[in-house]
């Protein structure tokens, strides 16, 4: 996170979770930080390691480290493997930074168990009362899409003709080592293919074992496409 003159008083976190509406609470938090010109925290909490996440949850949090770095004064925290109620988390990360404004998602209520009937928001405003707190409204239409792709598991990357074939044995002749996560709705070797190109993390379509190109993907993408066909 860059030092930049501003309303150091005041400090945003947003707490996003898995699905389409983090990056409009994202979106959201950027645009009032740099009305105030003060700092941004993005917040998500997994009970899950983040080594066990599935290939929804990971591309979800390289997008928003994504958001975080195009943001100058943005700075992303992952808090996995995390067992202690989300309020006691958001509460504890709210004092470290110094919060002031907290932004909230409505229908993450029903994502993260304790925001069932606006516990956590009582909790927090018991926790720390003193922080502002925004909940914004999200579409309740937005699809579910999580569970779309089984559990990752590890493979390679071949050099074949123009392309590239999946491999799930090494050998001398692999080129890229990484994660497949194979789609649940096929027979065959359909997903992404997750791994590391120039210390940057690609994720690549994969069609009954082949990979065409190296362009990166991202699963809501890919969700889209099918749901078009």
């Amino acid at each position: 996170m860059k030092k930049f003159k501003g309303r150091m008083d005041e400090s945003i976190l947003v707490c996003v979770y898995y699905g389409p509406n983090g990056e409009r609470l994202i979106q959201r938090g950027c645009k009032i930080a740099n009305m105030l010109g003060c700092p941004l925290y993005i917040l998500t909490i997994d009970r899950l390691p983040f080594d066990d996440l599935d290939a929804e949850k990971s591309d979800y949090i390289t997008r928003w480290q994504q958001l975080a770095q195009e943001h100058s004064t943005a700075e992303f925290i992952l808090q996995d493997n995390e067992k202690r109620p989300i309020s006691k988390v958001i509460a504890e990360i709210a004092r470290e930074k110094k919060i002031t404004q907290i932004i909230l998602g409505q229908t993450a209520q029903s994502r993260w168990e304790q925001l069932a009937k606006g516990s956590v928001i009582n909790s927090l405003l018991r926790e720390i009362p003193f922080v502002d707190l925004h909940i914004v409204s999200v579409s309740r239409a937005l699809r579910d899409q999580e569970g779309q792709f089984e559990k990752g598991v590890r493979a390679y990357l071949i050099k074949e003709d123009e392309g590239y074939r999946l491999s799930f044995n090494y050998t001398k002749d692999v080129e890229y080592e990484g994660i497949f996560f194979k789609d649940q709705g096929t027979d065959f070797n359909n997903g992404v293919f997750k791994f590391m190109k120039d210390k940057e993390t690609l994720q690549v379509n994969v069609t009954e074992d082949i990979v065409k190109e190296l362009k990166h993907v991202r699963m809501i993408e890919l969700l889209e496409n099918d749901e078009d066909k």
